[in-house]
């Protein structure tokens, strides 16, 4: 599969049920600490590239380990290694990884007393790990780059002979995901309190025998509640899904209210129901600060044009170091279909479309990133669109393709 070509029918069912893998945020937490502990067992784990990666990781100690595009992996499995003590390890990546900085993690591991060299340029992979005990209980790391650093350093503190205590400097980026880790630490029965500007987690030396059930994927699920809002009465109802969730891009459910979407929750069942509403924004401009939800933030901006929208996003400074810099991205691709885009370091304006939605087959490059093709794809149906290097959804959403053929998107290999 290279280019797949993207065309509309709408679908004999009007309530379409979809199945989502389960939270790669979720899982790639659980699987570290499984490694630690194997007690815990796991449900509905992620079935994405990324979570795959981890798993075959974690069943080496010694020699090169190639996680591909995977950034949490990369992050997680940093810190993992670096107290895994006997480990020999060159953790390496493909070469947008070895682009993407982690010398903020890297040197709070160091300050804990971690070794851990750079293969070749100073604060980017790859790097060469001898894994340690770790005797040190506190660390002070930069919060307003990247949460990942953070969650990192909290997987690991339970296997501290001393626990842990971070300190976080400046204002703290995607906190939610930051209270994820904390809450599973929890829930699996370390001890852990988040507090304002610190972060301490108790060491552990084993858990309950137990069995968390991942929830199904938030940011997985914002491409249906684009699809739901570009349509004129689609309904669609997710799996897997609960009203008390830990993952942040939860707060799909209150952005999209103002997009014309609502979410019925089904408590019996674990699921969601996203059904159209008549409900629109009263000026036609969305405002958000997506600090603490930036993965959505493609597919609301894709949303946005689609229906004609204006929106400002801010909040947006990670999406530069991820598998792209995604605001580039976006301004390149959206203006190709007759937008008019501008960004900064960590905004995104756009100015409401009078286009025809006359798109012409135009192809979307999505630069190696999963979240630029299942963004887009949701504009078929607008019109027929084409997503170039359509494979990348495996990344996190392997069944994406599949999936959206239930609520009436079709693709063939053009």
């Amino acid at each position: 599969m290279s280019s797949l070509q993207l065309s509309y029918q709408k679908p004999r069912n009007l309530l379409s049920e979809i199945n989502i893998t389960g939270s790669k945020s979720e899982s790639n937490r659980l699987l570290i600490l499984q490694a630690l502990f194997p007690q815990l067992k796991i449900n509905n784990c992620s079935k994405s590239d990324d979570s795959e990666v981890m798993k075959e990781a974690l069943q080496k100690s010694k020699g090169s380990i190639d996680i591909h595009h995977a950034g949490t992996a990369m992050r997680f499995l940093t810190a993992f290694f670096a107290v895994k003590e006997e480990a020999e390890v060159i953790l390496t990546g493909s070469e947008r990884m070895q682009q993407r900085p982690i010398g903020i993690l890297v040197d709070a591991l160091r300050i804990l007393g971690a070794d851990i060299q750079y293969v070749k340029e100073e604060g980017f992979p790859p790097l060469r790990i001898n894994g340690k005990t770790i005797l040190k209980s506190e660390v002070e790391i930069d919060a307003n780059v990247s949460s990942q650093y953070i969650s990192a350093l909290l997987l690991i503190a339970p296997s501290l002979q001393n626990g842990l205590t971070i300190n976080l400097k400046g204002k703290t980026t995607s906190k939610p995901y930051l209270q994820m880790t904390v809450d599973l630490l929890s829930q699996i029965g370390v001890k852990a309190k988040f507090h304002a500007n610190s972060i301490w987690v108790a060491t552990a030396q084993k858990i309950d025998t137990q069995t968390i059930t991942v929830e199904s994927d938030w940011s997985s699920a914002s491409y249906f509640y684009s699809i739901v809002a570009l349509s004129s009465q689609l309904s669609v109802k997710l799996i897997s899904y609960k009203a008390e969730s830990l993952q942040g891009d939860s707060a799909l459910v209150t952005i999209y209210k103002k997009l014309g979407v609502q979410t019925e929750f089904m408590a019996a069942e674990n699921s969601i129901i996203l059904s159209k509403s008549n409900k629109t924004l009263s000026n036609n401009s969305l405002l958000l600060d997506l600090s603490d939800t930036p993965d959505i933030a493609q597919t609301i901006a894709v949303t946005c044009f689609g229906l004609g929208l204006s929106c400002k996003l801010l909040g947006l400074h990670t999406l530069k170091i991820k598998e792209t810099d995604r605001l580039i991205a976006l301004k390149t691709e959206l203006e190709k279909l007759g937008a008019s885009v501008s960004v900064t370091e960590e905004t995104l304006q756009l100015k409401a479309s009078e286009t025809t939605k006359n798109f012409q087959n135009t192809a979307i490059d999505t630069y190696s990133d999963h979240r630029m093709a299942m963004a887009f794809a949701p504009l078929a149906i607008c019109d027929r669109i084409v997503i170039n290097e359509a494979e990348v959804v495996s990344k996190s959403f392997p069944d994406f393709w599949k999936s959206i053929q239930e609520v009436g998107i079709f693709s063939e290999i053009k």
